[in-house]
């Protein structure tokens, strides 16, 4: 198989004369090719095959102990010039980089497959959707990049019309630590990847084109890729509402995408059009209209379980790869947090022994089709993309964040986007309640400077008059013994419902320093054990403590000098003069 596309030919071709393949395999994105892929790696032991009446098509894989989760500090995005990159990357000049990558493919294909794989990432006959063509020696890789993208001929066809793709290249290489990098080149749109075999450092179209290339495609276009769900809301009475929103990790964002609202809120429905990625574009009306770019879920594992997210427990029972997970007697995959059974043998393969450490590691993985969530919306696959009616931003906070607070406008909601914060965990870092800034939760993945991006969401203000209203929330606020004072999970529809209030002009607020912020009798307490008091305290704005806030943040901002939007930091200043 070959290209009408010339320019995706002579590339494919360049590709195999440097790194010497054994074949060539161009993907079509059938089934019957992946049962294949599949088939050839339960022959090879890349995958093992899990407990088939329990778990119906699922494998296992297990990938090297050193090769488990993205690798920021060796990925890199190279720009000519290092400031356009920004202190929130890492930089490397382009002709350097070019010349350590090409070093590392020369023949590392050898005795391998070549495997080309064209995809698109969103609806294929959407406006919105950009297309991608990732090379790669891992029929994991081609096995996952058919469950999380629209991959195969109908994604190539695409390419042959419009004839502009990013370009991927990958190989695992021989997963050496010290030779394994991830570059992006902005300007080329095209990405670079050697030695991981992990999703994130792997599967390019995910972090690597959905965020960082498409992030910088997005400043050039005028449009947002951002690290968003995207979730649909629909009262008792059928009014339906569409919903972006950016958390850090371990702040609930996959668990408020497919929330299963309580018995208490009987009526309300949450559809799920996406977990992760969000692609936002003004339509000729000026509306912001957002579409997943993603058809499927790559999500973390640990703590999934009945009580904390059904729908993903759910959806993970049947055709699904999992990584780096545990395996029971009975052969079912086992992950801390999995009540069901227990481990026998741990993620790298041997008996489980809690001395160890834990049974499955805790960056371990699923991937699925996103049709198999219980409550997936045929709407992600809507070339129209769903019209937003708010943006959240939020937070993991104990002390500091109301439970919920609304932007005074855009460029309010701007930079509460850039002062997003939140604490760490002691689960992961050993130290609790370490305030680390994550910028609309895009630090790891904004393609450019972080000072352009912010200048690129506040343009929007000038380019549409029918903006999403644009919110924080913050599950997380905690007494003084370290309760959680909000009950959190299904009842954080609660708070949904009064954004929507917000966004129909239907409800009133108080205004405070920061922002508007609930009445305590708007929020519907109704079935909560939650008393009036404690509502009260969710929702107090302390002054000290948030002088303190925002110094912290302008000592942040200042790391980006001079390309600091203006606009931004008389917004900083507002704020700091309402709170004096």
């Amino acid at each position: 198989m070959t290209s009408t596309n010339t320019v995706l030919q002579q590339w494919v071709n360049e590709v195999a004369d440097l790194t010497k393949p054994a074949s060539i395999h161009w993907c079509d994105g059938s089934d019957e090719e992946y049962d294949t892929l599949i088939q050839q790696m339960l022959g090879n032991g890349v995958l093992l095959k899990l407990n088939d009446e329990t778990y119906p098509n699922c494998y296992l894989h297990r990938s090297d102990p050193s090769d488990v989760a993205r690798v920021e500090h060796l990925t890199f995005v190279c720009t000519p010039e290092a400031p356009d990159a920004g202190p929130n990357n890492n930089w490397m000049a382009p002709d350097e980089a070019h010349g350590k990558m090409d070093s590392l493919f020369a023949g590392c294909m050898q005795g391998r497959t070549l495997y080309v794989i064209p995809y698109c990432m969103g609806p294929i006959d959407s406006p919105y959707s950009r297309c991608g063509v990732e090379i790669t020696d891992s029929a994991y890789v081609a096995a996952n990049m058919k469950l999380m993208t629209r991959m195969g001929s109908a994604a190539l066809s695409r390419i042959e019309r419009e004839g502009t793709f990013v370009r991927g290249l990958h190989s695992t290489g021989d997963l050496n630590p010290d030779r394994r990098f991830i570059m992006h080149y902005p300007e080329e749109m095209l990405i670079q990847s050697f030695g991981s075999g992990y999703g994130g450092n792997a599967l390019l179209g995910k972090k690597c084109h959905a965020l960082r290339i498409a992030s910088w495609q997005a400043q050039q276009e005028g449009w947002l890729a951002e690290h968003m769900l995207l979730l649909e809301l629909e009262s008792p009475t059928g009014e339906k509402h569409y919903i972006a929103a950016a958390f850090p990790s371990a702040c609930g964002k996959t668990n408020l995408a497919m929330l299963i609202p309580p018995e208490s809120q009987a009526g309300w429905k949450i559809r799920t059009i996406g977990d992760d990625i969000a692609w936002l574009h003004l339509d000729e009306s000026g509306q912001l209209r957002a579409i997943n770019p993603e058809s499927g879920y790559f999500g973390v594992v640990p703590g999934t379980n009945p009580k904390t997210n059904r729908n993903a427990f759910d959806m993970i029972r049947h055709d699904a790869i999992f990584t780096n997970v545990a395996v029971t007697e009975n052969n079912e995959p086992w992950w801390e947090g999995k009540d069901e059974q227990s481990p026998v043998t741990d993620w790298k393969g041997g008996p489980f022994d809690k001395a160890n450490g834990p049974a499955a590691h805790p960056n371990s993985r699923f991937t699925v089709a996103a049709r198999q969530n219980p409550c997936y919306s045929t709407l992600a696959d809507d070339p129209a993309g769903v019209p937003i009616s708010a943006i959240i931003f939020g937070g993991r906070r104990r002390e500091l964040a109301p439970l919920v607070y609304q932007a005074r406008n855009w460029n309010h909601g701007v930079l509460i986007g850039a002062g997003v914060a939140s604490e760490t965990t002691a689960a992961a870092t050993g130290a609790v309640g370490v305030t680390r800034r994550d910028p609309m939760a895009m630090k790891p993945f904004c393609g450019y400077n972080f000072a352009d991006y912010w200048g690129h969401w506040l343009s929007f203000s000038e380019k549409s008059d029918k903006l999403p209203e644009i919110f924080h929330v913050n599950w997380f606020r905690q007494d003084e013994d370290g309760h959680f004072l909000w009950p959190g999970f299904g009842e954080n529809l609660r708070v949904l419902r009064w954004i929507i209030e917000r966004c129909e002009h239907r409800i009133g607020a108080r205004e405070t320093a920061i922002g508007y912020l609930p009445h305590a009798a708007d929020i519907d307490t109704n079935g909560l054990d939650l008393d009036n008091e404690v509502l009260e305290s969710l929702l107090v704005v302390d002054k000290n403590s948030w002088r303190q806030e925002l110094a912290a943040m302008d000592e942040y901002l200042r790391e980006y000098g001079t390309r600091i939007p203006a606009q931004l930091t008389e917004q900083h200043r507002k704020v700091v003069e309402a709170l004096d």
